[in-house]
């Protein structure tokens, strides 16, 4: 069981800070502004070629090594479609605040048009990673993407139809018009069946471990535990009034404004 402890205590420190350096990266390129946000794209492409790399030399080595690095080769892929995502270079057709009062169909398809190419290329890497380990040893790096892929599209549809704490503090220039399109409120019928499904997902990779028959398939399904429980954690704190963002907040270099919030969300047309 010890390796099973080190595998999630590595999931959660990675969880963390990824996120936090991404977050930092975004924030430093809206304070250098013109191209920043360009470059830091493009300088974070070895990252998903390591990644995509990663991916196909560990599909056939089951062992708790093939495993951990499958689990970085997806983080690392995941990453860098991230950073593309919140540097503004690849969104969506849409790049306008969402007017008040929009009708909800109206609003979803301005909204969904906000996010339209990040979550195609998701789309389609996941489709990729599929096929690249189909019938594998190792689809642990697979899995990881696809809880990833799951959370995220659910955390964006409570988002979009409601929760009581929306955090838009490390939404960066390019991406101020987002906001528009959240909205708040006490509920919403899709956040009962996104925990449901998380904690029913986690329940699964829980007796994946105990049924587990080789260091490599423990190591996996305990990533795969720990990252699905940060996903159900992290949609707890759009309910629970808990300071999330402090986790990251005090890395973050403090954020040059040039313009009044409503001006570059219009300004920044992508």
């Amino acid at each position: 069981m010890s390796d099973a402890w080190i595998a999630s205590a590595t999931a959660i420190f990675l969880w963390w800070f990824s996120t936090g350096i991404i977050l930092w990266r975004v924030r430093f390129a809206d304070n250098a502004g013109k191209d920043a946000h360009l470059w830091s794209v493009l300088m974070g492409l070895p990252l998903l070629f390591v990644g995509l790399f990663g991916l196909h030399q560990t599909a056939s080595d089951g062992s708790a090594t093939g495993v951990y690095l499958a689990f970085l080769s997806a983080l690392a892929v995941w990453g860098w479609i991230e950073l593309a995502f919140l540097s503004g270079i690849i969104t969506g057709p849409n790049t306008r605040p969402c007017p008040p009062l929009t009708p909800l169909w109206e609003r979803f398809f301005r909204a969904t048009g906000t996010i339209l190419w990040h979550e195609a290329l998701l789309l389609s890497t996941l489709l990729y990673i599929a096929n690249l380990v189909q019938g594998a040893e190792n689809i642990f790096g697979l899995w990881t993407f696809v809880v990833l892929f799951f959370a995220r599209i659910s955390a964006k549809l409570n988002l979009f139809f409601g929760v009581p704490r929306i955090n838009t503090e490390f939404l960066p220039q390019p991406l101020t018009h987002l906001a528009s399109h959240f909205r708040k409120a006490p509920m919403n019928a899709v956040f009962p069946l996104s925990i449901t499904a998380l904690s029913f997902a986690s329940a699964c990779w829980m007796e994946r471990i105990w049924s587990a028959t080789s260091e490599g398939a423990v190591i996996g399904f305990t990533l795969l535990t720990a990252l699905t429980l940060l996903a159900l954690l992290e949609h707890w704190f759009m309910v629970i009034p808990l300071p999330d963002q402090k986790l990251w907040h005090w890395m973050m270099p403090e954020r040059k404004t040039t313009a009044p919030p409503v001006m570059e969300a219009k300004r920044n047309v992508l």
